[in-house]
């Protein structure tokens, strides 16, 4: 049976190619910001639909037990639409540095709320993988790391708090359900959300003038059911370690993002517009090297 470190990565590594179909769409084939998020908002509807038949929640839920869920699946939809936001306006390489910091904020909090008690080998270990994973997509055009994203800063670091919260809830969550019921309730509370904000007349006229409809559905259909994978097991995962850990893990993401697109480069253009020079493979394959190390001694301790 996989280990919840195996499922951890597992997570990340689908992560990964979601959010490289992520950018494609939303930056060659969506019209808006709306117009991806509302189709992703059905999407999740009726892939929620489907798990809460075959696996509904247990009878005797208290209207607290559900409460904390819903902030679970509420703090993670509001991340992901700032991180969304912000990744129309600024590059990738400003944005992923910051939002990858929340393993941090993860394992201060799950001391006191969760009880979890971390030896000092577990901590460097989150600090290394943690750290790998923000150097991933540095800058070092000029010798050092680029600026952070100015306005959108604050933001970005509320996203990487909201994450937090969203593990330590669900977290808190899985005692009393399981992880899929948990990501029922995540998928419900990011339709609702998505349809509250961009549920508008305009949104269904840009979709009805996409390009290539078919092909762009059919993507984005694919990607949401890498999404509920993903999901799931990044939840098993968290049900049967310590949140911190998982969380540490899950943030590798963008080693798996570099990998990719390396791989996707070499035989499609899609992607050629992520030019590296050879100092940036070497710090990027340095990176990958502290997360390696990290996902080690989390393994080994």
């Amino acid at each position: 049976m996989m280990s919840w470190l195996g499922a951890a990565i597992l997570s990340a590594a689908t992560l990964g190619l979601i959010n490289i179909i992520d950018s494609h769409l939303l930056s060659k084939r969506m019209p808006s910001l709306g117009s991806y998020l509302v189709p992703v908002g059905i999407a999740n509807l009726i892939g929620g639909l489907v798990i809460f038949l075959l696996y509904p929640p247990p009878a005797n839920l208290s209207s607290g037990q559900i409460s904390v869920a819903l902030a679970s699946g509420i703090s993670r939809t509001i991340a992901i639409i700032i991180i969304l936001r912000a990744l129309q306006n600024n590059e990738v390489s400003k944005i992923v540095p910051v939002t990858n910091i929340y393993p941090i904020f993860v394992a201060i909090f799950a001391i006191p709320i969760l009880g979890e008690i971390l030896r000092g080998v577990q901590w460097i270990a989150i600090l290394i993988t943690t750290a790998g994973a923000m150097l991933i997509f540095s800058n070092i055009d000029r010798g050092l790391p680029k600026a952070r994203p100015g306005k959108t800063f604050p933001l970005l670091i509320i996203a990487s708090l909201l994450i937090a919260v969203a593990n330590i809830a669900g977290k808190f969550a899985l005692d009393y359900i399981s992880p899929w019921n948990l990501y029922t309730i995540t998928t419900f509370c990011m339709a609702g959300t998505f349809f509250l904000l961009f549920l508008r007349f305009k949104i269904f006229r840009e979709l009805g003038h996409l390009k290539r409809p078919v092909v762009t559905m059919s993507l984005l259909a694919g990607n949401e059911t890498l999404v509920l994978l993903s999901m799931v097991l990044f939840f098993w995962a968290m049900d049967r370690g310590f949140v911190s850990l998982v969380s540490a893990i899950a943030s590798t993401m963008p080693a798996f993002v570099f990998i990719y697109v390396i791989i996707i480069s070499r035989v499609s253009p899609i992607l050629m517009e992520w030019h590296m020079k050879r100092e940036t493979i070497v710090l990027r394959s340095i990176s990958i090297a502290m997360i390696v190390g990290g996902i080690a001694l989390i393994y080994l301790y």
